[in-house]
């Protein structure tokens, strides 16, 4: 049985290792990782309505796509990552696989006065606040389940850097993203750092769960490092899928796009519609003036892919204010992108 405590901090290597130990490994596994700051999106989501696309392109945050269902979770370096990949129980449910997986979590922070308990679907809960989101992926006879435990992370960063719907105003800029993804439910949250007694290292704390969770299960674990066939294997994922564009915003379903702002220059709309990540066809209706059509640059954007890097590269070519009257470059970005 095979242990992993892993040292890269590089989101997208960490995902690809996640895949590949469901994919390409046979013996049980428990990993324990971290990530930089990164956005870590939900496979059936849509990239776009989950994040705060200014925040994330001002903080020069990664986003990427993980193998897994679920919700988009903000990772930091106070946030600890558990990973169990083993074969898949038969007959057992989501609720129960869950369950069985999560328990020796719930058990080691009991050893630290901790009360936490799973609810709902994939949640673990201390006082009814949330401190870890868990998924699930199945290949073939194999099963990954993976969680986050808020340690010490950095609770206003998540709130920024996600985009909370039931939160969100509606005048002066109304946002509506439709589409056939499955939207994140958020809940209030917590640091597990809050509910003990005396305070402790993140990284005591990691070791302190590592030796628990490979002492208590009745498999005997031991740390095994990545061969280098591993390695090269991991990478190529990585390269290929986990660092592309095609994978992080993609993969998500198609969807219609339309926001309004209020600008000294007058009132704007744009209508997107976008599959794949692509801008396949754009409106752009309002009262501003203009000396140039904006047909335009409505033609230069489709094709585009729906990203602040992609768009901004268009619009460079463009005299803006020419197009749109006392509307600035970098608002009208923020509209494209919500």
């Amino acid at each position: 049985m095979r242990c992993l405590i892993d040292s890269t901090l590089d989101p997208y290597w960490n995902l690809a290792v996640e895949e590949f130990l469901l994919t390409q490994t046979t013996q049980p596994v428990f990993r324990l990782w971290r990530n930089a700051s990164a956005i870590i999106v939900g496979r059936n989501q849509n990239t776009l309505a989950e994040i705060n696309a200014g925040y994330v392109t001002a903080h020069h945050l990664p986003v990427v796509r993980r193998l897994s269902g679920g919700g988009a979770v903000f990772h930091d370096l106070g946030n600890i990552n558990f990973t169990f990949v083993d074969d898949c129980p038969q007959g057992s449910d989501t609720s129960a696989l869950f369950g069985f997986f999560t328990r020796p979590v719930l058990e080691f922070l009991a050893t630290l006065g901790i009360k936490a308990c799973l609810e709902g679907r994939n949640d673990l809960l201390i006082e009814g606040r949330k401190f870890s989101g868990n998924a699930i992926a199945i290949h073939k006879n194999r099963i990954l389940m993976h969680g986050t435990l808020l340690y010490n992370a950095s609770v206003s960063d998540i709130g920024q850097a996600l985009r909370a719907k039931e939160r969100e105003e509606i005048p002066p800029e109304d946002t509506v993203i439709e589409g056939r993804a499955v939207a994140s439910r958020p809940r209030t949250v917590c640091n597990i750092s809050e509910y003990l007694s005396e305070p402790l290292p993140i990284e005591m704390f990691l070791n302190q769960l590592r030796i628990f969770i490979t002492r208590q299960e009745q498999k005997e674990y031991k740390s095994v490092p990545y061969t280098m066939r591993e390695l090269e294997a991991i990478e190529t994922l990585c390269r290929e899928k986990y660092r592309t564009y095609e994978w992080n915003y993609g993969m998500s379903p198609a969807y219609n796009y339309v926001r309004k702002a209020r600008f000294p220059g007058g009132n704007m709309e744009v209508n997107l519609y976008v599959d794949k990540g692509i801008i396949k066809s754009i409106r752009i209706y309002g009262d501003y003036f203009s000396n140039a059509p904006t047909q335009e640059v409505e033609a230069a954007l489709t094709g585009c892919p729906h990203s602040a890097e992609a768009i901004s590269g268009k619009l460079s070519g463009f005299r803006l204010d020419s197009y749109f009257r006392n509307i600035a470059p970098d608002a009208f970005l923020s509209l494209l992108l919500g």
